[in-house]
């Protein structure tokens, strides 16, 4: 009897050789990216794709970035930060003197950075380490380098610009003070263990690619990982409904509480 080469076989046989699950995430969405990759490599079918990818690790990586959706920038939608500087980390620092902070999904290091540059500018001395997660090493690496184009710091305040960046001709990195008050480290939010008692958690535009029964699964991993009052920061595309059956509540848009 034949083998049936189809979506199945391959999300099974892609997780043995990549260790990422394709089932939690939308099919329609990541089927048509990665049928647009296939298209691109002239590969008409699951099964000639998949050899591919195993002999060819250039392309499996370019593969894995089309695949993981990185898209960044510094203080990403203003406005959801001033909430942020102006009511959410004051409240959590109401009875704490240091907090715990967590960027998931960070991807090239812009959110990490940002929150780096906002705690060392607005509340100096309030955080040790800022920990930043993906699941995409590639982009860890970038992240890690700190070195951007003119065109991604541009939206970035000029000061912020002067006193955290060494301009090079046309490119920028990000000065080290910063640099060290981050920690990069990989991980897959969908099969590894959060790390505890976080008073402040970053997730923005990550669980849009996920479907509704994983995306309630990692809301509720991320109210566990939280202290008591701690807040989950998520993306200006997304919203948790039914946040007090996850222990949450909501507290401003796009923030959400531990309840």
């Amino acid at each position: 009897m034949a083998t049936s080469y189809g979506w199945e076989w391959f999300i099974e046989n892609f997780e043995a050789i990549s260790q990422i699950n394709l089932t939690s995430y939308k099919r329609p969405q990541m089927e048509r990216r990665i049928n647009s990759f296939m298209r691109s490599v002239n590969s008409s079918n699951y099964k000639d794709f998949l050899d591919i990818l195993s002999k060819d690790k250039i392309l499996y990586k370019k593969f894995i970035e089309h695949l993981t959706i990185n898209v960044s920038e510094f203080f990403r939608n203003p406005a959801h930060w001033e909430v942020l500087e102006k009511k959410i980390i004051p409240m959590l620092l109401e009875n704490k003197k240091k907090l715990k902070v967590w960027s998931a999904g960070c991807s090239t290091g812009e959110e990490p950075y940002s929150l780096a540059m906002l705690f060392k500018e607005k509340f100096p001395d309030t955080v040790d380490e800022i920990y930043a997660t993906d699941l995409d090493i590639e982009v860890l690496d970038k992240a890690q380098i700190g070195i951007y184009s003119e065109k991604a710091i541009q939206s970035l305040e000029y000061n912020y610009q002067k006193k955290y960046f060494i301009q090079n001709k046309n490119f920028f990195k990000i000065k080290e003070d910063i640099k060290s008050m981050v920690k990069f480290q990989r991980q897959d939010l969908l099969k590894e263990a959060f790390t505890k008692n976080n008073d402040l958690i970053l997730c923005r535009n990550v669980v849009i690619y996920f479907t509704e029964e994983t995306k309630q699964k990692l809301y509720k991993k991320f109210t566990n990982s939280l202290n008591a009052n701690g807040v989950l920061f998520i993306g200006s595309t997304e919203q948790i409904f039914q946040a007090k059956d996850l222990g949450l509540k909501p507290i401003a848009t796009f923030f959400y509480q531990k309840a």
